[in-house]
């Protein structure tokens, strides 16, 4: 639940990098709002409840997704193109720093398994 209230403090920032789960947790808890929302906007029969919503959150699924695509070294912009922007979602960070700034995993954090050599 932190990472869907942290995305929605950072409201309208589109620099910096945001991790997978950051990412996939406010997805989650997006969906998972959103039908709630809308069946109790069915039940009681105001449809634009669910409008409203949506509009709320447009803008920071917008700005997570951007820095998604910072955090793989992507231009916010493939956003706009359907298949490529779900591969790049699902990518693991760039590790160290990159053009859109430190790592959120950590600085010089390891990626993945170590390979130990005898």
């Amino acid at each position: 639940m932190n990472y869907y209230v942290d995305v929605l403090k950072k409201y309208a920032v589109f620099e910096g990098r945001a991790r997978r789960k950051e990412y996939w947790m406010f997805v989650l808890f997006n969906m998972i709002a959103a039908f709630v929302i809308g069946f109790i906007a069915g039940m009681i029969h105001v449809p634009i409840l669910s409008n409203v919503y949506a509009l709320a959150v447009l803008v920071p699924s917008i700005a997570v997704g951007v820095r998604r695509m910072h955090d793989t070294d992507h231009s916010g912009w493939w956003l706009l193109v359907p298949i490529v922007n779900l591969v790049f979602a699902v990518t693991d960070s760039q590790p160290g720093p990159n053009r859109f700034g430190e790592n959120p995993k950590g600085v010089g954090e390891p990626q993945g398994f170590a390979v130990v050599q005898k």
